[in-house]
């Protein structure tokens, strides 16, 4: 599935560092941890809702994202993505278990990695819940001092 042309884009203050988020007319098309802002906001109100969502989700007062999604990717990866979203809020689940959850026992355990990595959304499709078989955080676009930043976000509010 194609995704519509990135017009819009705005950028983000966070506590894991500058966030960049682009959209379409029809939603969220990615976001990227950037070093510097380089252009001026062209904002449209899907990024706004994301900022103000995000803005919540980082002092905790945000569980689930509501702002419109608009991927592009492999049926596949479609089918991971779809998948990540359904990780509770403070949960964490390995490779293996989603693609068990696809219905490809743990053969297919690469090719999710594979897929999560290739996840242009990252926090509101929340790859950073996808831990390796022996439990510890293993890979994430942002390094993994942010993985571990959002996940401790997530466990602060249910404790």
């Amino acid at each position: 599935m194609k995704n519509s042309l990135n017009k819009y884009f705005g950028y983000m203050d966070s506590p894991i560092g500058t966030l960049k988020i682009s959209a379409s007319e029809k939603g969220i098309t990615t976001i990227d941890f950037v070093e510097s802002i380089n252009e001026e906001n062209n904002e449209n109100p899907v990024i706004r809702k994301a900022k103000d969502e995000l803005e919540l989700y980082f002092i905790g007062k945000l569980i689930n994202f509501k702002v419109k999604l608009d991927l592009s990717g492999t049926e596949f990866q479609m089918r991971v993505w779809n998948e990540l979203m359904k990780i509770k809020y403070g949960k964490t689940i390995t490779y293996g278990e989603i693609s068990e959850n696809l219905g490809y026992g743990k053969k297919a355990s690469r090719a999710v990695g594979l897929a999560n990595n290739k996840n242009k959304i990252p926090i509101i499709i929340p790859c950073h819940r996808v831990i390796g078989i022996n439990k510890k955080l293993v890979g994430y676009a942002g390094g993994i001092d942010k993985k571990r930043y959002l996940l401790q976000i997530e466990q602060n509010v249910l404790n």
